[in-house]
This record gives structure tokens, sequence and C-alpha cells, in this order.
């Protein structure tokens, strides 16, 4: 260390006064110790005594040797060799003190090297900078150490912070905690930034001449700056690590406190609910005096159970707990025991509310079976009754009753109540008094058969009578295979194997079929797993080289950023089937028949096929423009694979059409077995699934729709037509000029629209050689009506609009594709109609209330009511004038919103044609001679269009086939009367009716439920929903209907598969 003047020396020497740490200098240095030059070659001797005096007396470090250069003026120099000489001891130096003349002398003592350019040495050395770096260093290592203690403190004191006992101490602590934590880091960044521009300025000349050498100096304060820095950097990640746990225990504190307030509130919920439910289930402990009973009180608490929301809230606070546990919650011990106890309670509730559920189901049950045998000993009793005792005296007739009784009582089984004492072990807890006594009028009933089959065959046994012996024929005993006892033996013991040989031959099959399953089931795991392990290889192979930075130079650069559009969702659909689909296949290994079970619960997961497919042809256009690249050669190369990628990429595809046929392979091998149905169910949705794939492709090759296609909703089918175009303008149908050519036009039906596109052939390979659809028109579903049977060909059918104004034949190619679009277009507009209805009907519910409390009428509505009186009219009319028009009106678009429901007959008003019977004697009223009156009864608020008989070509008529749905029949109006059962009806619930195929029906009254119906064969009563009820009499008569099956050529009620203009569109109804 070099000084020039005794300013320089005091600064020096006031730095080491304030620090002696060995942080000043290298410990090298410190432990070699100091050698002092000073300079004094142009001062006076008064200078160089007081310099030695103050090192002498203030000088902290190991000092080695003094050199002083002493000053060169003669008067100065002489001076100072004489009083140097006298004032030695007054110095009190330990060290030798050297004094030189001249810079050549101080060389010999000192290398240039280590000597200032002032010295005549060679090292660059700036004490001002030197000073500069060293008073900043001391001040970053003060910041060091007192960040370092501030840190400490402030983790002592988090440490020893007890925890709040409430959520709102504990949220204002973890706050408070937060913003000092916050306040300690902007200070521990902010000496951070400090150190660093410390650091920035020592090394500032190797960063401006990078062949710069720094001294040593340079070199320790470099080292010194990066070893605090080092330090710091060290005290931040502890704190952060420290602030992290402590955070975290205080956020559980506070999850805690939550949960333990939770758990107070629902415990306290709980047990006031347990009361309550123990007052309430007294009120359900009874079973019921009928099936019907029993349900009403099955459903009333099944109604209360769901109003005990507290179980849910119970589970849902145990399932916290646990999660709590699960994340490591430092308060285990005190959550666990309460998560018990949740359970506890929870469970208490439930197996309360459980138990009275199985007590009702049980007595359900059981009531359905006192029913059922109940009505079998009615039966029985009736049929002994109607059993004439005049008959049963002659043998013929006693023969006939017998067989009669014998026929019923093999019905006995599937009605009677088989085991009285297993029925009452299996009831004890809900048979009372009132059912102990069906047991006793069946033990009756059984007891009055067995009477009469005893009377029966004493009457039917034949009596015997003498007759005169006859010698037998020979002849008589040969033809008969019964005359010998060997051959009645042989036919025995033939009986007797073949009997044995069938159930052998059953028991191989049965275990044939079984090693067939067995077979399939193995193909379906192998190939499933190969599947898996094809997808793993195409992923690692290709996918995750696409983000290899190794591989980045052969990827092209079409290819780049494409792997989305490459791969499309393939590693969905591998997780998929790794985690999920293979192990639950694998579960079904031993039980082949019944793997459709898993594949309906895995029915949506599988959908996602769609979505692959859907990419496929961007994916394929992708590879072929980059098929020869390196990038795919290197992977091939890597992986070993004989096949390119495209093959890979096509394995998705085979494998969700592979499925389907194992499916139709087990299923084959099934038959009959527990599975069965399941497979078939799975076969179908598979097949729904391919015919989704199908239709979406064709979907998105549709261009020039300025809609989103996803507005239509689903697509239901799609298939190419023949299509001819009809106009009707005025009174005149006019075809389109090429009227005998048809167009060509693929048709997309939607849930809300029909498209009529035209295909359009792609020139290409593979997807690209795939068809595009150029949209043309579009029908809205709203406005659309349909004639299923076209003239001239079967194959044909029309859909038209615009009350028939825009008609399309549409042929298809086959009779089977022409039904099952019409089915399927029946369906769409049956679904609309019900849903009009429904908004209809609460409409009018609504209306009917207001009505009701205002206590009048408008105008319009005491208009509907005169038309309704006049339908009224028409109706008795028709029974003395047999030959009448039948016209169809419809309700008029602006319905009355306060007229009662209750007081509109029909929902499409049929009136009788009374109007030709009184212009005309012989009632042949002309089509157009209706139509060419607008108002026929003077009321301008019916519409031309509504009473047009043009409008209503597309529904019935002595011209066109009916188009009417069964399913949209629900507005014919039922009157009472006796009808023709044309299906069988089981009952749904306990007052509903069962009728059969062909049995008579007597129609009593209508009611809020439906029609109470009398089966006339059983003399039963009971309620039929009106819907079902159509469908139940099909196109069967009253002799009280409203129209007679010897009426015109309209005598069927008027329906139609559209409420196009009927009805009105959709958009125009305003309920």
């Amino acid at each position: 260390s070099l000084w020039s003047s005794s300013v320089w020396c005091g600064l020096v020497l006031t730095i080491f006064l304030a620090d002696p740490s060995p942080s000043f200098s290298s410990l090298s240095a410190t432990g070699a110790g100091f050698i002092l030059v000073i300079d004094r070659r142009q001062d006076r001797w008064a200078a160089v005594k007081g310099t030695l005096l103050r090192i002498a007396g203030s000088f902290p470090g190991n000092l080695q040797l003094v050199l002083v250069l002493r000053p060169t003026n003669l008067f100065q120099r002489t001076l100072s060799d004489i009083m140097f000489k006298f004032n030695k001891d007054e110095f009190k130096m330990k060290v030798p003190v050297i004094m030189l003349s001249s810079v050549t002398e101080l060389h010999s003592y000192i290398n240039r090297t280590q000597l200032t350019i002032e010295l005549g040495g060679t090292q660059e050395y700036c004490h001002e900078r030197w000073i500069s770096h060293r008073t900043a260093i001391e001040g970053f290592a003060l910041m060091v150490k007192s960040t370092a203690q501030i840190l400490q403190s402030f983790g002592t004191e988090l440490a020893e912070t007890e925890l709040p006992n409430d959520i709102q101490g504990t949220t204002h602590l973890l706050a408070a905690h937060a913003n000092r934590k916050d306040m300690i880091k902007e200070d521990l960044l902010l000496a951070l930034e400090q150190g660093n521009t410390l650091l920035e300025s020592i090394n500032e000349p190797v960063a401006r001449d990078p062949e710069h050498n720094m001294n040593q100096d340079e070199l320790e304060n470099f080292a010194t700056v990066q070893r605090l820095l080092s330090q710091l950097d060290e005290t931040e990640r502890a704190f952060d690590e420290f602030w992290l746990r402590h955070k975290t225990k205080l956020e559980q504190c506070l999850q805690l406190r939550h949960f333990e307030h939770n758990y107070r509130e629902v415990r306290d919920t709980t047990h006031t609910h347990l009361d309550q439910v123990a007052e309430r289930l007294t009120v359900f402990s009874e079973v019921g005096i009928s099936p019907a009973h029993a349900d009403h009180i099955f459903r009333e608490l099944s109604s209360h159970e769901e109003r005990v929301c507290v179980l849910d809230q119970t589970q849902a606070l145990a399932n916290e707990g646990d999660q709590l546990i699960l994340n490591s919650h430092y308060a285990e011990d005190s959550i666990q025991p309460k998560c018990r106890e949740l359970r506890a309670l929870s469970e208490e509730l439930s197996a309360s509310l459980q138990a009275r559920k199985d007590h009702l189901l049980r007595a359900m049950e059981l009531h359905r079976s006192l029913e059922r045998a109940s009505m079998w000993c009615d039966k029985g009793v009736y049929l002994l009754a109607s059993q004439p005792v005049d008959k049963c005296q002659s043998h013929d007739g006693a023969e006939s009753a017998l067989q009669e009784i014998e026929r019923y009582l093999e019905t006995a089984e599937q009605n009677q109540l088989t085991d009285p004492s297993n029925i009452y072990k299996d009831y004890e807890t809900v048979i009372n008094q009132e059912l102990r006594k069906v047991f006793q009028k069946q033990v009756s009933v059984q007891e009055m058969f067995e009477k009469r089959r005893i009377s029966l065959k004493k009457l039917a046994a034949k009596q015997t009578r003498p007759v005169q012996p006859v010698a037998p024929r020979p002849e008589a005993f040969i033809k008969s295979p019964l005359s010998s006892p060997g051959k009645s033996r042989q036919t025995t013991s033939r009986q007797t194997t073949s009997r044995q040989i069938t159930s052998t031959s059953l028991s191989e099959e049965d275990e044939n079929l079984a090693i067939l399953r067995k077979h399939v089931m193995n193909e379906l795991l192998e190939t499933e797993r190969a599947y898996v392990e094809e997808l793993l290889c195409v992923l690692q192979g290709y996918a995750s080289e696409m983000d290899n930075p190794a591989m980045s130079s052969l990827i092209p650069a079409p290819l780049q950023n494409k792997k989305d559009v490459l791969f499309g969702n393939m590693p969905e659909i591998y997780h998929f089937h790794k985690r999920t689909f293979l192990r639950e296949l694998e579960e079904y290994q031993d039980s082949p028949e019944l793997v459709g079970r898993c594949f309906l619960e895995r029915m949506t997961d599988l959908q996602i096929y769609e979505k692959y497919c859907q990419n496929k042809p961007r994916s394929e256009s992708l590879w072929r423009q980059c098929s020869d690249c390196a990038f795919f050669q290197e992977c091939q190369k890597k992986l070993e694979h004989k096949l390119g990628l495209d093959s890979y990429l096509l394995k998705p595809v085979q494998r969700i059409t592979k499925y389907q046929l194992l499916l139709k392979e087990l299923l084959k091998y099934s038959k009959g077995c527990e599975g069965s149905e399941d497979l078939q169910e799975a076969l179908t949705s598979i097949l729904g699934i391919l015919k989704a794939v199908n239709d979406s492709m064709h979907l998105i090759a549709i261009t020039g729709y300025d809609g989103h296609l996803g507005d239509l909703g689903r697509l239901l089918m799609q298939g190419s037509f023949s299509v001819w175009t009809e106009h009707k303008k005025g009174h005149a149908k006019v075809k389109d000029l090429a009227r005998f050519k048809p167009m060509q036009r693929h048709l997309f039906l939607h849930e809300k629209a029909l498209l009529f596109c035209k295909r359009r052939e792609e020139n290409g390979e593979g997807y690209e050689k795939a068809p595009s659809y150029s949209f043309k028109q579009s029908l809205s579903m709203s406005a659309v009506g349909i004639t299923e049977n076209a003239k001239g060909d079967n194959k044909k059918f029309e859909v038209w609009c615009n009350s028939r104004e825009e008609v399309y034949i549409v042929q298809a190619p086959t009779t089977e594709v022409k039904t099952t679009w019409v089915n399927e277009i029946r369906k769409v507009l049956t679904t609309q109609l019900e849903a009009y209805r429904g908004r209809v009907s609460v409409t009018n519910l609504e209306s009917k209330s207001l009505s009701l409390h205002s206590g009048t009428f408008p105008l319009k509505t005491l208009l509907l009511l005169l038309v309704c009186v006049i339908s009224a009219f028409c109706f008795f009319l028709s029974f003395s004038h047999p030959p009448f028009l039948h016209l169809s009106i419809p309700l008029p678009v602006s319905l009355p919103p306060s007229l009662p429901p209750s007081l509109i007959p029909l929902s499409s008003l049929s009136l009788c044609g009374w109007i030709g019977s009184l212009t005309s004697p012989d009632h042949k009223t002309k089509r157009h001679e209706i139509k060419s009156d607008p108002t026929p009864f003077g009321f301008k608020g019916w519409t031309k269009g509504s009473l047009s008989l043009d409008a209503q070509d597309g529904y019935s008529s002595t011209e066109e086939p009916l188009n009417s749905d069964p399913e949209d029949e629900g507005g014919k109006k039922l009157h009472a009367g006796k009808y023709t059962v044309v299906s069988d009806y089981e009952m749904g619930g306990a007052q509903d009716l069962s009728v059969k195929n062909g049995e008579t029906v007597h129609l009593i009254r209508e009611g809020e439920d439906g029609q109470l119906v009398k089966n006339l064969r059983t003399r039963q009563e009971g309620w039929v929903a009106a819907a079902n009820l159509l469908s139940l009499i099909g196109q069967s008569k009253s002799c009280q209907s409203l129209t007679s099956s010897e009426g015109s050529g309209s005598g069927n009620l008027s329906t139609s598969s559209s409420f196009c203009e009927t009805y009105t569109s959709l958009s125009d109804i305003k309920p």
C-alpha cells in the first residue's frame, strides 16, 4: 500500500482505526505485514517527523518496514539526516526506518511492479478510486449485516406468534405478516441491487477492456463483493423457505377455523334435524291400505328426504376435513375426530330415512303381490259362479268346466302367494290385520276350486257299461306300436337316450360358445394393449421430437408449430385408453359376455374419436406436404418402424371401427347370456358414434353457407337424393323448367333446418378426394310439412312449406331410405309440436286463472265460444245427415288469452259440412266453392289461409293420402263411447288400466289425469293418459265419434305431420 502525502496517510489511518477487521485487506497480506513507503521528497523535515509520529502511534497492522524518501532540497535533506539520528528514540518504532535519497534506492527494496508510476514503478493505481471502492464495500457490508439482523428478528417474531382462535383474527394476522414480509423483501431486493451495482463498478475496467488485468486490490474487492452477495442470496432463500412454511401454517389455521365454525353449525343443525325427522317419520310409519296409498306415502317421504339438505352439508364438510388431512394439515388430530362425528351423524340420519324407505318399499312390493292375488281370487270366484250347474251335469259340460278350471289354475303360480309362511317371515314388519285377510281369502278360494274339481272329475268320469266280448283282430296288435311290451321298452329307452343326447349336446354347445367368447375377448384385450403401445410410440417418437431443439433444424417450415394439426387429439385418446379403458376392459377378462357394460359406461368418452376424425383431412394434407422431410425419416429410423407415420395416424380410425366388429362377434356367441342386451346396446351405440363421425365428415365439407352450422342443432341424417321442385302461383301449380330432369341434391337434416346442397367431386388424393357440398337452400323445420307418399313412386315423398306454395319432391334410392327419412322428419316435427303445446298449455293455465279471477271474457273469447256451439250443433246434425263434407278449420292465430282451456272442445275445430247440406240437397259442395268464401261465418278474424282447403293438401283430402303421424294426434278429441284396442298397454301406476289387443273399452269421462276407461272384458276401470289412449285405439271409431266411418272420404280426424300452416309457424304464434 502506497501513499504520497500526509493527507492520504491520514485518510488511510482513519479507515484502519474505524474498522481494523481483515475485510480491509486479504488474510495473506495481513499475516505477512505491511511495508510503508513515505514519499516526502517535496516536503520538509517537519512533515517527515509528523508522519513518523502518527504511524508509530496509530498504525493498527503488522508493520514490517518503513521506507522514507527524504526531501530532495539540500538543506532539508541534511536537516532530515541530522534530526532523524537525534530523534530516533522519540518515534518508538519497533521496526526499522530507512531513509532513502532517491527512487533508485527504493527499487532495491521493492520490485518496480509493486510501485506506482510516481515512484518509478509500473503499477496503475488510483488512490481516490481505491478509497471510494473500499468505502462502498464497507457500506454494503454494513447493509448486509443489518438486513440479516432484521430478517432474523422478524423470523423470531413469526415463530413466537401465537395462532388466533377465530377466523377474523387469523385473517388479520395473515394480512399483517404478509405486509411486513413484502416490506422486508423490498429492502432485501434493494441491497441486492446495490451489491450488483458495486460489482459492476469494480469490474468496469475489465468490461471496458477485456485484456485488462486487475491488480491485487481490485481482485480482493471483487471477491469481497461476490462473497457478500452470496451471503445475501442465501439469506433470501432461507427467508423465503421460512415464510412459505409460516404462510402455509397461517392458511391452514384459517382453514381450520372455517372448518370448526362450519362444524359447529352443521352439528347443531343436524341434531335439530334428527329430532324433526324422528317426529316426521312417525307420520310415515303406516304401510298404506293399497299400492297407490303406499306409493303416495313413499313419494312424500322421498320429497321430505330431498328437503333435508343437512345430509349433503354434513357429507360435504366431512369430505372437506378429509381433504385437509390429505394436504398434511398440522391439526390432523383435531380434524379427524370431527370428521368421524359428522359421518356418524349423517349415517344416523340417512339410516333413519333409508329404514323407513325400505319399510315402505317392502310394503309396496307386498301390496302389489297381494293385489294380484286378490284379483286372481276375485276372478276365480267369478269363474266358479259363472259356470251353469245344469250344463255341468252332462259329461261334456263337466269336462268343459273342468278344463276351464284347470286352465285358470295354471295361472296361479304367477298370481298367487305361493308360500304364506315365507311371506309372514319376509314381511313381518309390514303385515297388518287387513293384509292377513288376503291370505285367508286365497286359502278359501283354493278350497273352493279343489272341491269343484273333485265334483267335476266325478261327473266327467265315463260310466263303465258291460259289453259283448269280441275276439281281437291280430292286425290291430301288429299295427299298434304299443301292443308289444318289448317295443314299449325300446321306445322308452330311445326317449331317455334322446334326452341324454340333447342335454349333452346343449352342454357341449354352451362350452364351445364360452370358448369362442374367450377367444374374442382375448383378441380385444391383446389388440387394445398393442393399440396403446402404438399410440405411445407415435407420441414419444414423433410428437415429442417436434419439441426437441436438437431436431428443430430437420423440421420444415410448413410443419413448424403444427403438432396439434398433425396429431390432433391423439394424446387425449392415448391417456383415455391407457388410464381408463384398458384397465376396465381387463376387469371383464373372465366374463366376456358382460363387457358391453364397459362400453356403455364409457360411450361418452369414446366420442373423442369424432374430433380426431374431423381433424384427419388437415392432418393428412399436412403429412403429404412434408412426408419426405428428413425429420420424419430420422424419427422412423430411430423407432425402427417399417411403416411411415401416416400408417400410425390411421390407427385411431381403424380402432374405433374395430370395436363394432368385435362386439358383433361377442354378441353372436352370447345369445341368451346375461349381458347380451348390454352387448346389443353397446353395438348400437358404437354404430351411432361411427354414423356421427361419418356425418360430421360430410358436414365440414359444406361450403357457401353464410350462417353457423352449429346453430342448426344436431345433425340427424344426411344423404343424396333426386329432387323436383314445384311452385304454386295463384291457383296453378308450376314446375321448374327442367321438370322431367331431377336435380341431384345432398340433404342434411338438422334439428332446426333441412339443407339442400350440391355434391361436387374433388380431384386429389386421400381426404382431398372427398366430395364437397355447395350450399343451395335451407328450409326451417318450424315451417315444414311432409307428405309421406308422392304420386307415381313409393320411393318419393314431399317436403313443402308456405301452404304448399313450395313443394320439393324427394326421391330416395330405396324405400327403406325413404321410410327412415320420413320417420326422422316426423320425429323432429313431433318434438317441436309437443314443445309448442307445452308452452301453450302453460299460457292457457295462466290465462284461465286470470279469466276466472276477473269474471269477464273479451269479445274474441265470446266469438270462439260461438264457434264451439256451432261445432256441437254440427256434431248432432251429422247423425241425421250421414253424408257430409268434412272441413278442417284450425284455431285462429291469436287465441284469446282469457279463454279457459275447458271451453275449447278440440285442438283443431272440425266443423261438419252442414253448409253443403243446407245449400244443396245432394251434399256435393265443391272444394273451390268453399275456398272462394274467405269468411263463411262472417268472422273477420279468420284468415283466408286458415279456411282454404288448399292449405290442407298436406294433411287430409280425397286427392292425396293422409300424412298423419300417430304421435301428432294428441289434439284429437275423443268422446264417450266404445272403442276397440289395437295394441297392448300395461298399467304404469296403481290406478292405471291394463288392456290387451282386441279388447273393447268404454270411454266414460275425461279428467286431469287423462280418460277414465272401463275394460268391458275384465269389468275394471282405470285412467289412461290421452296420448297413450290415442295410440291404443288407433283409427278405431266409436258409435258416438265425431265423424262416422260411413261418411265422406274425409272421415278421419284431420291431423298433420306439420304445424306450418294449419297451426301457424312457431315464430308467428304468440301464446
